[in-house]
């Protein structure tokens, strides 16, 4: 049996499966959602990150020495959980924003629909009463011989009625069609959130499927993981296998936050090329402005002269002016080519697709500024809520010491960030389970195991106290509850000055 089952892979695969499916339902005229599309390429971008993890994991696996650890039985098992239930969970969010969606769209289709039908009240009274005058056109006014101060009142009247009606005819044709993309959203919210409950329906019966089989193999298991659990060189390559991968993801952080930086530099850089070069055009400008408007005043001076020469009975005109317009206006200013030149010899802006690539290598990037989470230091809340179990430090019977803290809690118990920051980390790991792992920034990383399920996905950005897992007692826990470290340069450290638990 394989230790670390490429599940990133898998999803790679589901995602490249959904997007072909949608394009094969798009060639079929088969009906397409907003949110099915919005899916797919979510699916495809957060692929490339997810690879890099699963590689990352295979890495740290092909170090291990244990053999047949009874808890990678359950792997697959508590994967396929965490998944069902983190997809539930997304599906109740989206729901409810989608039925607030449809909410609002229903509040904004009743009130175009009133205002059309007051605009076409306006419209029947108006044509009424220029039925009701005998509907005189511009034409029977000016032939009836009338007084003409009626006449030209009549007609700016008529020109003022015209006009009203015209535009009250713009504003209703456009209500007209609002109402109409009103309704056509307000179907692709319903079709969305008849979607959505499909997919809850099927991920609920996928959720208690995998329950009912993790609990057979867990009977099955249950002397093996009681002996491997007591067992000393376990729970030290447990550590070992932990510390690795937070080294390894610290690695990987520090070279995105680079190529981050790298990429912002350059993008600077294009700024400042594109301000000195609009800077070089605007002088140049007035330059040439300059030398025009003088061109033209001694081309006016000269004809002056010219004229008062002859009036003074002199043949010969004047010199005509000798500062032609310079060729090229740079010659206006000695330093405009030397800047222009400098600016030109500069690098190239980056090409087309390399923005892109900028974007793709930061998907780890931190979310807070060096030294903010440091600031937070006693100002923590518990993960948690729960009895502590087990603290930092303490001996684990004749094995080592605690490197964090755990904490007994009901199995899905609200697990929540502890401060902002961005998961590095969401997946299954031998010995922790379902593991995730926040990065905040600084080189401080807070880690959460044995979840029942992860909430969250690597690559997303959360705040403090948002829910990121459920509290459960996967990789093979005897206990349900929560483990939970906090690691600064790779090291852990002990929370209990940090939290407040």
């Amino acid at each position: 049996m394989s230790y670390f089952r490429d599940i990133p892979g898998l999803r790679l695969r589901r995602g490249l499966c959904l997007a072909l499916a949608l394009a094969c339902a798009s060639a079929d005229g088969a009906k397409i959602t907003e949110r099915s599309q919005q899916k797919a390429v979510a699916e495809a971008q957060r692929a490339g990150l997810q690879e890099k993890l699963s590689a990352l994991k295979r890495d740290i696996g092909r170090t291990e020495s244990a053999k047949d650890d009874a808890a990678d039985t359950l792997a697959e098992s508590e994967e396929a959980i965490s998944n069902a239930d983190r997809s539930l969970h997304e599906l109740a969010g989206e729901q409810t924003q989608t039925s607030t969606k449809m909410q609002q769209l229903a509040q904004e289709r009743d009130r175009l629909r009133a205002t059309a039908e007051l605009q076409k009240k306006q419209l029947a009274t108006m044509l009424r009463q220029q039925y009701m005058a005998g509907n005189e056109d511009r034409i029977k006014l000016l032939l009836s011989g009338d007084n003409p101060n009626r006449i030209n009142r009549d007609l700016q009247m008529m020109a003022y009625v015209s006009q009203a009606q015209a535009k009250l005819l713009s504003a209703l044709r456009g209500n007209l069609l609002a109402v109409e993309a009103n309704q056509q959203q307000a179907q692709n919210a319903k079709d969305e959130l008849e979607e959505i409950t499909l997919e809850q329906r099927q991920q609920k019966a996928v959720l208690e499927q995998e329950k009912v089989r993790r609990a057979a193999v867990l009977g099955t298991l249950s002397s093996r993981l009681a002996a491997q659990r007591t067992e000393v060189g376990k729970v030290a390559r447990d550590e070992q296998r932990m510390a690795g991968l937070v080294d390894k993801l610290g690695q990987l952080i520090q070279q995105q936050a680079a190529a981050a930086a790298a990429a912002q530099k350059r993008l600077q850089e294009q700024l400042a090329l594109a301000r000195a070069k609009a800077e070089i055009g605007a002088k140049l400008a007035r330059a040439k402005a300059e030398a025009e408007a003088k061109l033209v005043r001694a081309e006016a001076e000269r004809e002056r002269l010219v004229k008062q020469s002859s009036k003074s009975g002199q043949i010969k005109p004047p010199t005509p002016f000798k500062k032609p317009l310079p060729a090229r206006p740079e010659q206006m200013d000695a330093e405009a080519p030397k800047m222009a030149q400098q600016k030109l010899a500069e690098p190239k802006p980056l090409v087309a697709d390399e923005p892109s690539k900028a974007v793709d290598v930061v998907g780890l990037a931190p979310v807070l500024a060096e030294g903010a989470f440091a600031r937070l230091r006693g100002q923590l809340r518990a993960p948690v809520a729960g009895k502590m179990g087990a603290r930092f430090g303490s001996k684990r019977g004749d094995g080592p010491s605690w490197k964090g803290v755990f904490i007994r809690a009901a199995e899905g118990s609200e697990v929540k960030a502890i401060a902002p920051g961005r998961v590095v980390f969401a997946e299954w790991l031998r010995g922790f389970g379902n593991l995730i792992i926040v990065d905040h920034g600084g080189q401080y990383m807070s880690i959460y195991g044995n979840n029942q399920a992860l909430l969250k996905r690597a690559g997303d950005a959360v705040k403090g106290g948002d829910p990121i897992a459920s509290a459960g007692n996967s990789g093979g826990n005897e206990e349900s509850g929560l483990y939970f470290e906090l690691r600064h340069q790779g090291r852990a450290f002990d929370p209990s000055g940090w939290v407040k638990f």
